[in-house]
């Protein structure tokens, strides 16, 4: 479990083809210190596992499934991504629950500076988009954010300088694919609704 909050950018180093999956080593600086194999890290909000480290590289192993879900199939070598380690019991919570599951892609579909901020809009499938709630949180390659505005085909974020300074936000142009996870409060909500 994760909550959103990233803390480090790290950068694509090795992808190597194995069967339907893919190798990804990411050299990252602060959160090799405590990590080991077999723990839990979100890479662009994907959960995955710790199969090697070594200094200042991390290496997982993505699965096919993963790959047609997300868009760790279209990283490449020199790339930022997104990157938290998996909450602790007791620890302040700032983002929301993060599961690390990602249910679709989006595509940033238009970015409008104004002042400080960014307002990004996102297009989801309709299926997706019965799961984003007006002021509801959603995590956007693993970054948690406030759905400022529901679209007809998407939804709008509002970036803050922080976020935008410390993620991967911002190399991010329009017509790039995200990955989506929306609210797990959303979702049980959707689930009473239809079979409660």
């Amino acid at each position: 479990m994760f909550t959103g909050i990233v803390e480090e950018l790290g950068k694509v180093k090795r992808i190597i083809r194995r069967g339907k999956g893919i190798l990804l080593e990411v050299q990252t600086e602060a959160l090799p210190q405590g990590t080991k194999p077999g723990d839990s890290l979100a890479v662009n909000g994907v959960c995955l596992t710790v199969m090697e480290k070594k200094s200042d590289r991390l290496l997982f192993y993505v699965s096919g499934e993963s790959l047609s879900k997300t868009n760790l199939s279209k990283l490449r070598i020199g790339e930022e991504v997104n990157l938290e380690g998996a909450l602790n019991l007791g620890e302040r919570m700032g983002g929301h629950i993060v599961l690390g599951h990602i249910d679709g892609t989006g595509k940033i579909g238009r970015i409008i500076k104004k002042g400080e901020e960014l307002r990004i809009a996102i297009i989801v499938d309709k299926e997706l988009l019965h799961y984003i709630v007006p002021k509801g949180s959603v995590a956007v390659d693993g970054i948690s954010l406030t759905v400022a505005n529901v679209l007809e085909n998407g939804f709008e974020v509002v970036i803050v300088p922080y976020t935008y300074r410390n993620t991967n936000l911002r190399n991010r142009r329009v017509g790039d694919l995200v990955n989506i996870e929306a609210d797990i409060l959303s979702k049980y909500a959707l689930q009473v609704k239809r079979y409660g």
